[in-house]
Parts: structure tokens; sequence; C-alpha cells
């Protein structure tokens, strides 16, 4: 039989924090009447014969708070770049003036905002159930030292009682940063 694999709190915090980082991605992509630049990162362009992200044919900026301007490289592609900002289905309409492209956000309804706030929830119980898995990972891994005579139960029961608290905080963090997005959104 093979001896179960060491435990490692460093890879159990990383892997959770990694899920907060994932949400905040995700919060990322939500509109929330406010201009971010990285509301267009999932933007991919049809480039050179290859799909390409948007990053990487222009420079995307916020001149205004309710405004994306971008600045298209090559002259060429700026149709491309139309094409696709109409392809993700954000609901922006792009105005092109020569290689830049200017993208006004609409203000949001109030049903849209509510949509929106359970788009938010959606994401944040995806990363709560993330960091369960690796909770359970942990304390699997915690339970097969103890059977193999790795640590002993004392040792089990402490650094059970560890990887519940790394789970706990990073819960809260998760919640903390909804409550914030929540607000965001809702912001009239």
């Amino acid at each position: 039989m093979a001896a179960p694999a060491p435990y490692n709190s460093q890879d159990i915090k990383r892997r959770m924090s990694g899920a907060v980082d994932a949400l905040k991605h995700d919060f990322g992509g939500l509109r929330t009447g406010r201009a971010s630049s990285s509301l267009l990162d999932p933007i991919h362009v049809d480039a050179y014969g290859a799909s390409m992200p948007l990053s990487q044919v222009g420079t995307v900026s916020v001149p205004e708070p309710r405004m994306l301007q971008i600045s298209v490289w090559d002259r060429g592609l700026v149709i491309a770049v139309e094409k696709a900002i109409h392809a993700s289905n954000l609901g922006l309409t792009p105005q092109t003036e020569g290689q830049v492209i200017r993208l006004r956000m609409p203000d949001l309804t109030q049903d849209r905002r509510k949509e929106l706030v359970k788009v938010a929830h959606q994401y944040a119980e995806k990363a709560r159930v993330a960091v369960r898995n690796v909770r359970r990972d942990g304390m699997e891994q915690l339970k097969a030292l103890e059977k193999a005579h790795a640590i002993s139960e004392d040792e089990h029961k402490k650094k059970s009682e560890e990887v519940q608290k790394f789970t706990d905080d990073t819960v809260k963090e998760i919640d903390t940063t909804l409550k914030a997005k929540e607000a965001e959104i809702m912001q009239v």
C-alpha cells in the first residue's frame, strides 16, 4: 500500500484563496453600470487566422466612468473587433471613429440589477463549493495519515481544526466580497 501524501497546510490555503481569486475574476465580468476594462476580458477577436483576446489586438481604457475605449492597433481589425463585441451579448453598442471604438455603458434597470445580484450569488456559491471541496480533500488526507499511523490522533484533531479555520475564514471572505459586489450592483 502506498504511503498517503503528506499534509500541506500552505497548499490548502493556496487552493482556498484560488477560489476567492476566481470569484473576484467572475465578479469583474458582471456589468454594474460602471465601466471596467475587465468587462471585455472574455471577448475574443478573429484576427490573423486565430482567435485572440481583445487585449492582444488593442488597448482598452476607461476615459469616463460610463465609457470604455478600445484603440485597435491594426486598422484592418476594427471590423473584427466590432463583430466580436456584438457577438459577446454584453448589450454594448460600438461607436467607431477610425481605429478608436467607444462603448457607452447603458443604464441598468432595476430588474437587470436583480438578475445580476442572482448571478453574483451563483458565483459566490460556486466559490463556496470549491472551498468545501478543498476542505474535504484536506480532511480525507488527514484521516489517511492517521490511519497509516503517520500522525497521532491529537495531531489529526489539531490539523482538522486548522483546516476548518481556513475554511471559515475563506467563506467569510467570499461573503464579504459578495456583499460588496451586491452593494455595487444595486447602487442607483
